[in-house]
């Protein structure tokens, strides 16, 4: 079988993954759906067995709860009876028994670690793990013991951290009426969807995504400035500028007062996640089951998702936090109507296909203009790197699969020179699946190099283009290479089979793993 390259997207910790069901799914019990867990933990029952005292448990006491009807698990320090949620995990009960017992951190963050536990579990916490010190005298271990627990997250141990020659520094300065934020990230080719700015109440939040690293400013300022914030990238040096405008027009002092993690540099996976609260300003029919909403960013907030990332979108239901993540669409394939009703600079595009028997598009289904939704900072490892200097690209698409795509064929329309065909293969199953058929029919119409196919399983008699599923008949017949030696690159984007019996074909037409990478729904 194909081997996927390491920096697949998204990362095998995303919920991309996940979502699509690139773990194994089992078919859950009827009443054992994710409002009904919800459900469960608003009953009142106890779901400890502790009848609500909070404990600290020690490796040996973890250990012994390792049964299916006696499950414990440790996720950062704390340590929940996942007994009850057996049944509930879409997972199901093999997967969570695999940390059984154990400290699963390392497990629950490779699968799942967008998911919100703490919310999720909150009435299964059991306590925390006792904590172990490593006597400098004489090299042995301890445990120490708290009396009282009062169910606050303990202090887990710092984040991995890189090294100092490679972390970034800044410095200010100002005029009567800016403030300017210099960032020196001693890296190149740094573009401004690499900034992340969220400013309110006075607090600055400043978040630089350097490849696998997040530097952080996070400070109270001084005095206060207005929400227009302009970011200045110099790809060359490496430098970033933040200019802020002050609301009164005297000399400051100092800059601000640090906050909690202020000039960390840290690996993204040991960031976790910032939510902004975005405002929906529109939501509009695409087809039959899928919509295009429109959020807007909170003034004082700058952020871009780059190519080949996604975000996660969070509400809260019933009490729980529930996250789902989506790859945000390009506001130039709107129709011309759509795109004036937002400030395309502000906003980000999501095209959600609903299910009515959802936990989480049947709520944002029933979003009113002007309510709001929580978005998170971009996630993903895809690198532009990846498209320089191609000449043939072919892209696999299955139903919602095609959103990833969509900025990713734009980008390498736009700015890969050497570029000799594009190809979109788009398989559905009735003509109504097809999304944004005119809009990729039009962009086939304005540039040469791109061709697109689509593939119905279920055609209607009046058909008249390509009919069955993905292949080794449609595909030999369709990625064909400009030349013999031309630099290809194909990308595949659907639900799990699809993904799966693709990546079998391309192996069997003799594509090497460089040449394939496979986005997850």
């Amino acid at each position: 079988m194909l081997n996927v390259p390491s920096a697949s997207f998204p990362v095998p910790s995303s919920q991309q993954r996940v979502s699509a069901g690139a773990r194994s799914k089992v078919p859950l019990k009827p009443g054992r759906s994710l409002m009904d867990w919800i459900r469960v933990t608003k009953s009142g029952k106890d779901l400890t067995g502790l009848k609500g005292r909070l404990i600290e448990v020690s490796e040996e006491e973890l250990a012994k709860h390792n049964k299916k009807d006696d499950c414990w698990m440790c996720i950062r320090g704390m340590v929940y009876n996942i007994t009850p949620y057996m049944e509930y995990h879409p997972g199901g009960e093999e997967e969570l028994m695999r940390a059984a017992g154990t400290d699963g951190t390392d497990l629950f963050d490779q699968v799942h670690r967008w998911v919100n536990y703490e919310s999720m579990l909150k009435e299964c916490l059991i306590g925390r793990m006792a904590v172990k010190l490593v006597s400098a005298s004489k090299g042995t271990v301890s445990e120490t013991k708290n009396e009282q627990f009062n169910g606050t997250l303990p202090n887990i141990k710092a984040p991995h951290a890189a090294s100092a020659e490679l972390t970034p520094r800044y410095d200010w300065f100002q005029t009567d009426s800016t403030v300017t934020l210099v960032i020196y990230t001693k890296q190149k080719n740094i573009f401004s969807e690499s900034v992340i700015v969220d400013h309110q109440e006075n607090i600055l939040r400043v978040e630089i995504m350097l490849v696998n690293y997040s530097y952080l400013l996070f400070l109270e300022l001084n005095h206060a400035v207005t929400k227009e914030i302009t970011v200045h990238c110099t790809g060359k040096t490496g430098k970033i500028e933040l200019v802020l405008l002050k609301e009164d027009p005297f000399v400051w002092k100092m800059l601000g007062q640090p906050l909690e993690g202020h000039k960390t540099f840290v690996k993204i996976s040991s960031r976790g996640f910032y939510y902004r609260k975005c405002r929906l300003v529109s939501k509009t029919d695409i087809n039959h089951n899928t919509k295009l909403f429109c959020f807007e960013l909170p003034q004082g907030c700058h952020l871009h998702v780059p190519v080949g990332y996604h975000v996660y979108l969070k509400l809260n239901i019933s009490g729980t936090d529930i996250v789902k993540p989506y790859t945000p669409v390009l506001s130039s394939l709107l129709p011309d109507t759509l795109s004036s009703q937002c400030n395309t600079e502000k906003c980000i595009y999501m095209m959600i296909k609903m299910y009515p028997n959802g936990s989480f598009t049947p709520h944002i289904d029933h979003l009113e203009i002007g309510d709001y939704i929580y978005l998170s900072n971009p996630q993903g490892d895809f690198q532009k790197s990846k498209v320089e200097m191609l000449e043939d690209v072919f892209l696999l698409a299955a139903g919602t699969g095609l959103t990833p795509m969509v900025k990713l064929l734009m980008h390498i329309l736009t700015n890969v020179y050497s570029l000799r065909k594009l190809n979109l293969i788009f398989f559905n199953k009735t003509e109504d699946d097809i999304l944004w058929r005119e809009q990729i029919e039009q962009l086939c119409l304005a540039d040469k190099r791109f061709e697109s196919q689509f593939v119905l399983s279920e055609p209607t008699e009046t058909w008249t283009g390509s009919q069955g599923q993905i292949s080794h008949h449609l595909l030999s017949e369709s990625l064909t290479r400009s030349k013999k030696e031309s630099k290809v690159f194909i990308c595949i984007c659907g639900p799990n089979g699809f993904v799966d019996q693709g990546l079998r074909l391309l192996q069997d037409l003799g594509f090497s793993k460089e040449e394939v990478f496979v986005f997850r729904e």
